[in-house]
């Protein structure tokens, strides 16, 4: 089972990838970048094309912090094909950024946790995973949740502000404002900036 400060569960699985092939891919190919994970419950749904749409509308965003997106749920490779196929004015997903995994057998998804029993769907979790293949933040929304995606980008923000100076990142941080020192002075100094 998947848990914080941990390696993430590699996995292999086949993939739509952006260009429309399908390829087998392993979470550990993404090792040296950051990953994020989203699971998604089901291709042809409600919630799920405005998630992938977000996602993938904004992935120059996520590239350009040296992060990768990946997308699972429990389709098949042929039902993401479809659905991509499908225009978005219409309810689908047109072409996607970033690759769409099938996690048919839903091995992916109980590894993870995030599989319900009945529906046997996944829903919606994300994970923030390291450069270093170690699961840093997770998120699991109930079904009719959606996600934010300024939210991921934030968290990626705040998981490289922390690994390049060592400060930690308080409450509705965000890029530009202050983070603190993880001791007793550096709380002092945080809360006597933003709190006087």
């Amino acid at each position: 089972m998947v848990q914080i400060q941990k390696q993430a569960p590699d996995f292999t699985a086949d993939a739509v990838m952006p260009d429309g092939s399908v390829k087998e891919i392993r979470l550990a190919d993404y090792r040296g970048k950051y990953v994020i994970l989203f699971f998604y419950p089901l291709d042809f749904t409600f919630v799920c094309p405005t998630e992938i749409i977000a996602f993938s509308d904004r992935i120059e965003e996520f590239r350009s912090r040296g992060a990768e997106v990946l997308g699972v749920s429990v389709d098949s490779v042929y039902s993401h094909l479809a659905w991509r196929n499908q225009p978005r004015t219409e309810g689908g997903i047109g072409q996607v950024n970033y690759p769409l995994i099938a996690d048919l057998d839903k091995g992916i998804s109980r590894e993870y946790g995030v599989l319900l029993d009945k529906p046997a769907v996944a829903l919606r979790g994300l994970f923030l995973i390291d450069r270093d293949g170690v699961v840093r933040s997770m998120m699991v929304n109930d079904l009719p949740l959606g996600r934010n995606v300024d939210e991921a980008l934030r968290l990626l923000d705040a998981l490289r502000h922390v690994e390049e100076y060592g400060e930690v990142c308080p409450a509705n941080w965000e890029p530009g404002t202050k983070a603190m020192k993880a001791d007793p002075e550096g709380l002092k100094e945080y809360a006597g900036a933003v709190y006087a």
